[in-house]
């Protein structure tokens, strides 16, 4: 059991990581990466509703399936996802200003965000070769208690991208760069490096 553990966690986070591997949730990556804080908290966001939202889209789609509405899976899901992102953005706002702040509008953009999305897609049933059943993430097959665990890895993977990321662009903002590679193209060419890095662990998740 461990074992299996391990191995989904190693997926989610790592090998497979949502921004670097599948390239989701590039918006905030980019928009909310310029400051260690704030990424920080956006990574703490991103990983409750992703958490959150997979618990609550599990059982909702194993009655889709069961009613024979399944086409309406991606509208129930991004309606749960948007209930729950107005609800963490008025806690954030009431209990931290100053992150609800540098957050702006990438907070309520996370509703839009296809990494959560695609984790409450991933978790519920897939459809292969015609038929029901389970999805298989790195040989485990996939239950409630599997999938939470790799919505949280997902999640923390997804803030394990933005810290690295942050760190990186604050030390090159004190570089002194050509002309060319200032603002957009050196964050691309750094995200580009780190994400090959990342590539290491995709034997281990595989």
């Amino acid at each position: 059991m461990f074992s299996m553990i391990i191995s989904v966690v190693i997926s989610a986070g790592l090998a497979n990581n949502f921004v670097f591997s599948q390239t989701y949730g590039i918006c905030p990556f980019l928009g909310v990466s310029k400051q260690t804080s704030s990424a920080v908290g956006m990574g703490v966001a991103v990983t409750v509703v992703m958490v959150i939202a997979t618990m609550i889209t599990y059982p909702i789609y194993m009655l889709l399936v069961k009613l024979d509405i399944r086409f309406l899976e991606i509208l129930v899901f991004i309606f749960v996802i948007a209930a729950l992102v107005q609800m963490l953005e008025k806690i954030i706002k009431k209990f931290s200003p100053t992150l609800y702040n540098a957050m702006g509008i990438y907070l309520p953009l996370i509703t839009t965000n296809c990494a959560v999305l695609a984790v409450c897609e991933i978790t519920s049933n897939a459809l292969v070769s015609g038929t029901w059943e389970r999805a298989v993430i790195a040989g485990v097959e996939m239950n409630f208690g599997f999938s939470v665990i790799y919505a949280l890895a997902g999640g923390l993977g997804f803030m394990l991208a933005m810290v690295i990321m942050s760190g990186m662009r604050e030390k090159i903002n004190h570089l002194n760069l050509p002309k060319a590679l200032q603002g957009f193209p050196i964050t691309m060419v750094t995200a580009a490096f780190i994400a090959m890095a990342f590539y290491v662990f995709v034997p281990l998740g595989g």
